[in-house]
């Protein structure tokens, strides 16, 4: 029964993750032109540098809790 937050976190995590990867720039297009934001060299604006930062704690809660469940689901039911 305690798996059961770890799953809900998975599952809103994966989601949230298709969501923001879709969301950034690809070649030119993205959300920083979407809202008329100029992309420079030194990495973008500041809303996709913003971007980048929700997507990485996404994807790493995303692995912890994959790790998270693969390992309780994988241990004998009486541990």
């Amino acid at each position: 029964m305690i798996d059961v937050i770890p799953l809900v976190l998975n599952i809103l995590s994966a989601l949230f993750l298709i969501v923001f990867i879709l969301l950034h720039s690809g070649k030119g297009s993205g959300l920083s032109d979407m809202f008329g934001g100029t992309s420079s060299l030194s990495g973008g604006t500041a809303l996709e540098r913003r971007l980048d930062r929700i997507t990485v704690v996404t994807a790493i809660i995303f692995g912890i809790t994959t790790f998270w469940l693969s390992y309780s689901w994988g241990k004998p039911a009486g541990i």
